[in-house]
């Protein structure tokens, strides 16, 4: 019996060395589960989003300043091209400033066309006689009254002095047509006569018959033929003849103040007048032949800018009182109405032709996503249709959302026969990397131990299975990427019903 004990412990002691020899090193386990091939293949990892369809662009149109408007040419719904009219406001008060702008213009092109052409040869011609004829005038002045003006300014003065001698001869025969015996002897008659009258009337009155009636009435014809003949008497005109004689008077005294002033030379008042003119008129040549002056010229140019400056903003301010769809779009909104003064925003526009769909991407995604990334769209309307879009755009900063940090990804969706409109609810699948030739494994495969941040698989070995230990890369939902620890054609098991990974203590 006690030989026995002492054959039993060495044994035990044996076994219990060999077991704890192995408890350091993982076990081999008989293949159980599901066998699956470590393979070369693509992988695509995306993340989701959930947002609505948008419109691109969208534009509320104003009018740039109040008018009245005479037309309105589309109604909400409709689909207009760039540049179709949208409302018109009345344009007469415009068209006119049109007309003043461009009627200024072409004064102003006309003085800059003036300044750089040379002057007109009959101009020259005209101010070159000025000068020779102001010279003339002069050289006259100087050289004195020739015999032959002489002779002229002599006989005039014999023909004023022969004139108011004449003059004065016809004054003296009226004024001696009438002699003062004539009038007195009239007078005397004109008193007989009323002396006569007024007999003839006080015996008319005292007996009135035929003969004293006509007694009386011949009384007073012979009052009026003396009167009449005293008037004539007395009327004698001697002013007409008064005034030729003071003509004829005036006439000599111009004529010897002429005649005067020719014999004695010009007056230094007179040269100085003469060379004034001709200052004048060379003044007036030198301004046609001379080059225009730099200052004048720039402002001429500037005068032309402007001008042309006005036109454009008169032909803008015309345009603008039509307003234009900027881009193809339907119309949203008409804000205005025929008849009333529209101040402000008129009609509102979108884009229904490139729509786009508008989604939050959390932080931790948007730096895998770049413009032109690719993804897949589906909308609640149609789940089951998916539509290809593309990475239009990534908001610079994040949204308002206070509870997590997102950042507005606009997609730009591709065609499609779906009737999409804005508004709609979009499911989106954000491509977020792609690898091409890479060793992949079910992610089933897999198991994580996250207490020490490690992955493991159970690699197949003839009839039994190892765990081995494995780094991974990309992963979407149904493959992994190995990047260490397998090689391409390595199986390994899923679903192991025996533990894969045993450690033993301290490991």
């Amino acid at each position: 019996m006690r030989q026995q004990k002492r054959i039993i412990w060495p044994v035990l002691t044996a076994v219990l060395l060999l077991l704890a020899a192995c408890a350091g090193q993982p076990t081999a386990e008989p293949q159980t589960g599901e066998v699956v091939t470590v393979f070369m293949g693509d992988l695509t990892a995306s993340a989701s989003a959930t947002g609505q369809v948008a419109s691109p662009r969208t534009a509320a149109l104003a009018v740039s300043q109040p008018g009245r408007v005479t037309d309105i040419y589309v109604q909400v719904g409709d689909n207009v091209q760039a540049g179709d009219p949208l409302v018109q406001l009345g344009t007469a008060q415009l068209e006119l400033s049109l007309a003043s702008a461009q009627q200024n213009l072409r004064l102003q092109e006309a003085n800059l066309a003036a300044l750089s052409e040379p002057p007109a040869a009959a101009d020259v011609a005209v101010a070159e006689a000025n000068v020779a004829s102001a010279q003339a005038s002069l050289d006259e002045l100087l050289a004195g009254p020739t015999p032959a003006q002489m002779a002229v300014y002599s006989a005039t003065l014999a023909v004023s002095e022969a004139s108011l001698y004449s003059a004065s001869a016809q004054y003296q025969s009226v004024a001696n047509s009438v002699s003062q015996a004539q009038i007195q002897q009239a007078e005397a008659a004109v008193a007989a006569a009323q002396s006569s009258l007024d007999r003839a009337r006080e015996v008319n009155e005292e007996n009135t018959n035929q003969q004293t009636h006509e007694a009386l009435l011949a009384a007073q014809e012979s009052l009026a033929n003396a009167q009449a003949q005293l008037d004539t008497l007395r009327n004698t005109d001697t002013s007409s003849a008064q005034g030729s004689l003071a003509a004829a008077s005036a006439r000599l005294e111009g004529a010897e103040a002429n005649y005067s002033v020719n014999i004695g030379g010009a007056t230094a008042v007179q040269i100085a007048a003469a060379e004034a003119q001709i200052a004048q008129a060379q003044a007036t040549l030198a301004d046609l032949l001379a080059e225009p002056a730099e200052a004048a010229w720039q402002t001429a140019v500037a005068q032309v800018e402007q001008a042309s400056l006005a036109v454009a903003d008169a032909q803008e301010a015309l345009d603008k009182a039509t307003v234009q769809a900027p881009f193809a779009g339907v119309v949203t909104a008409v804000q205005a109405n025929v008849g009333e003064v529209a101040s402000g925003i008129v009609v509102e526009l979108m884009d229904a032709g490139n729509l786009e769909v508008i989604v939050p991407v959390d932080e931790i995604d948007i730096g895998a996503l770049e413009i032109g990334q690719e993804a897949i769209t589906t909308l609640e309307t149609w789940p089951d249709v998916e539509i290809a879009s593309q990475v239009a755009q990534i908001a610079p900063s994040a949204g308002d959302n206070s509870s997590l940090v997102t950042y507005d990804v606009h997609l730009r969706l591709g065609e499609t026969e779906l009737p999409v409109r804005v508004g709609m609810t979009a499911n989106v699948q954000l491509i977020t990397s792609q690898r091409e030739g890479i060793l992949l494994v079910p992610n089933r495969a897999i198991q994580v131990d996250r207490a020490n941040g490690t992955y493991t698989v159970n690699r197949v070995n003839g009839e039994t299975t190892e765990p081995v230990q494995v780094t991974i890369g990309l992963r979407d939902g149904q493959y992994t990427q190995i990047t260490s620890g397998l090689a391409e054609g390595d199986q390994v098991v899923i679903s192991n019903s025996v533990p894969t990974i045993t450690f033993g203590p301290g490991q």
